[in-house]
């Protein structure tokens, strides 16, 4: 069992405000894996008190090129905690040890791509005009990040806020609670100064202070659509920054000229991976009429093939849900589809044989949906897919545009620049063509109610700083 008794506040390891406690539990047997300390709002004020006083101390005098030598080095330390990291996450949240694994071996790229930016960033330039142009620190950052991704959701804020010259309070979801104080030695070890990193678990109440304390600069936000419009009212009563990367309801548009099997194959990733708990999850497949069955019974074949068990088994496709509750949501959704006049083709609302013990669901597909059902337009968070049939081109655009999100999406075309040319005219912050994934030195971000702002690279490191004009 891992367990903390201590808050990580301003660099230090501090004695928590209260006797409260997060347990971490497997939501895949129920056993407790973990226990940290819960942050109250004594403990948020602290470590704001500690975050504004680092802003105008050793960290504000630090160079971007210092800055970048201290990141390099937790990059360099984070990296070889891969297979430790990945073990913890898929203990807490579920996600098979495949996926954690995975997805932690890229956040280092990721981390690179900021590093890069940061490199050529031009953190002070001269106009011809004369004037000189600064780049400075937003100032003090509340990140407050979900439990589905958690190291990759806590680095793709903190890390630029960091290069920035930020200071930051990550507030980290009970859930996955232990991973994420784990990174407060990495930082330590890598030569971070006091004050300037807090990392404390917390629930709504002393995360909703954070985010409140008129001492936050900023909120850097990840999670569901609803907090995401709680925190921009906060934030804009209050006329802080804010940058919020919301959920979404992507589709992948497939032309009657498609490679169906490399779409296929592509969609157990991009609909089902990570358990289907991703806000980028292509959940709405659009099939032309023409092919449409033999489009649904090879998605079909594919999701029965997926292997359901448990998280740590590296055979494992999908593993439990988070929690119970989140369980029972997404069942209520199959049940939602059944009553809408969905066509169920694999899955169900019973758990999978033999798993009834933990938060397992059937990965589950429906037919025959059209897009004003609620599980064409809501977002599942589960491995949940809809395959809605089109007439032609300019209705499946229609169709992956009706949407109130705008996160993420694709389309599979056997002429490139056909899917090229549809591509551009989907309103979502990312699309795929024919399954080529987007680096880490382009922008990632949503359209509509998918959020604000947008991540990675320049454009994300953009996110942390304010402009000064400087008249010489």
């Amino acid at each position: 069992m891992v367990q903390f008794t201590k808050l990580f506040i301003g660099g230090q390891w501090v004695e928590p405000s209260s006797t409260a406690t997060i347990e971490v539990h497997s939501p895949h047997d129920g056993r407790l894996i973990g226990v940290a300390p819960e942050g109250k709002p004594e403990d948020m004020n602290l470590a704001v008190k500690r975050a504004k006083h680092a802003l105008d101390g050793e960290w504000s005098r630090m160079t971007p090129e210092q800055r970048q030598e201290i990141v390099t080095r937790f990059n360099t330390l984070h990296a070889a905690k891969t297979e430790e990291l990945a073990a913890l996450v898929s203990s807490e949240n579920g996600t098979p040890i495949s996926s954690t694994t995975l997805l932690q071996s890229m956040v280092s790229h990721q981390t690179d791509a900021y590093l890069r930016a940061a490199s050529s960033f031009g953190w002070e330039e001269q106009l011809p005009s004369g004037e000189l142009v600064r780049k400075e620190a937003v100032g003090v950052v509340a990140a407050v990040i979900p439990w589905n991704a958690p190291q990759q959701s806590a680095l793709v804020k903190v890390i630029p806020a960091l290069l920035a010259g930020c200071t930051v309070i990550l507030k980290a979801s009970p859930e996955t609670a232990l991973d994420a104080l784990f990174l407060g030695d990495l930082f330590t070890e890598a030569g971070l100064p006091e004050g300037v990193l807090s990392i404390i678990p917390a629930h709504r109440e002393a995360s909703e202070h954070l985010i409140s304390h008129p001492d936050v600069d900023k909120i850097a936000f990840t999670g569901s659509t609803a907090a995401g419009r709680k925190i921009a009212s906060i934030a804009g009563e209050q006329l802080k920054r804010v940058s919020l990367e919301l959920g979404g309801k992507s589709a992948v548009i497939l032309l009657e000229d498609a490679d169906l099997q490399a779409a296929v194959t592509a969609l157990s990733y991009n609909s089902y991976g990570n358990n289907g708990e991703q806000c980028t999850a292509y959940t709405r497949v659009l099939a032309p009429r023409s092919r449409y069955e033999e489009i649904v019974e090879a998605i079909a074949a594919m999701v029965r093939s997926l292997p359901v068990g448990d998280p740590a088994d590296p055979t494992t496709f999908i593993g439990p849900m988070v929690r119970a509750d989140q369980k029972k949501r997404i069942q209520d959704y199959i049940r939602l589809g059944i009553e809408e006049g969905a066509r169920l083709v694999v899955g169900g609302v019973e758990a999978p044989e033999g798993l009834e013990q933990g938060n397992y669901v059937q990965p589950t597909l429906f037919a025959d949906v059209n897009n004003n059902m609620r599980i064409a337009r809501e977002e599942v968070f589960g491995p949940v897919l809809v395959v809605i049939p089109y007439d032609d081109e300019e209705e499946a655009i229609r169709i992956a545009n009706d949407s109130p999100y705008g996160l993420s999406g694709g389309v599979w075309a056997g002429d490139k620049e056909k899917g090229f040319q549809i591509a551009r005219r989907i309103r979502t912050g990312v699309v795929s063509v024919n399954g080529v994934p987007a680096g880490f030195d382009a922008p990632f971000g949503g359209f509509k109610a998918s959020g604000i702002g947008r991540e990675f690279g320049s454009v994300g490191l953009n996110a942390y700083v304010e402009y000064k004009t400087v008249s010489l």
